[in-house]
């Protein structure tokens, strides 16, 4: 991908290649993840604090991996899935198993459907180093999102210890897109996550990024290593 595309160029190529590899996405993401990820959308859940009955977004939901995590916690919940990826969320409609309180939508992460201030949290997995503007996601989210609601951002970012940084660039710019492309078939894919994973920002500075579009309370814990960060910010009360 030449340069990373920008714009509606690289909405269309992002939405291409996930549908592209949606089959087989949830099984790469357990080997990219040393069968690690399961845990670490169990640790979003948490950090939500879906209230009682709440109405949550799973942004980027792709096979809804986040959205039955949330669902996993609090059962009395409802949970939108909402992707433009169609593909990979008619995987996730058939990981549903007559789960009655997720739905799917389709959905572009910079115009989304929904009402200001409908959602009481809102989640989203690999969504930001995959979106034309940063930015304007995170006001996006922001006007979605009630009073008092809190954002969880999972990405993938640079660890912190030379020694892990040097493991960390040998499996992602090597590793990953050879075996991607095996199992998946699509080398062009798995070519394209080193990429955008080392042009994303430091989670100090996505840290600010959120704080621009108007969440306040934002902090950051690393997993994996390091080489997993999970942002959360709230969106203030009224005053």
């Amino acid at each position: 991908m030449d340069g990373l595309l920008q714009g509606q160029q690289r909405g269309q190529y992002v939405a291409r290649m996930f549908g592209r590899i949606a089959a087989r996405y949830d099984l790469l993401n357990r080997f990219m993840s040393l069968g690690q990820d399961q845990r670490w959308r169990r640790r979003m859940a948490a950090l939500a604090e879906v209230p009682a009955q709440g109405l949550v977004l799973d942004l980027a939901t792709g096979t809804g991996d986040v959205a039955l995590a949330v669902l996993e916690r609090s059962p009395d919940a409802q949970v939108v899935g909402a992707d433009f990826a169609l593909p990979m969320m008619q995987v996730g409609q058939r990981k549903q198993m007559g789960e009655q309180g997720l739905s799917f939508v389709g959905a572009d992460a910079l115009a989304l459907p929904f009402h200001n201030m409908q959602f009481d949290a809102l989640l989203h997995a690999f969504l930001m180093r995959n979106i034309a503007d940063i930015a304007s996601g995170f006001r996006e989210q922001w006007r979605v999102l009630k009073p008092g609601g809190r954002v969880v951002c999972l990405e993938i970012v640079g660890p912190e210890a030379s020694l892990i940084r040097s493991v960390y660039h040998l499996f992602f710019e090597t590793i990953v897109p050879r075996v991607g492309a095996l199992i998946s078939g699509d080398a062009q894919a798995y070519s394209y996550l080193p990429q955008s994973v080392l042009r994303f920002p430091a989670p100090d500075t996505l840290s600010q990024m959120m704080r621009e579009a108007g969440f306040a309370q934002v902090r950051y814990e690393r997993v994996m290593l390091g080489t997993i960060a999970i942002h959360v910010g709230e969106k203030p009360r009224a005053s």
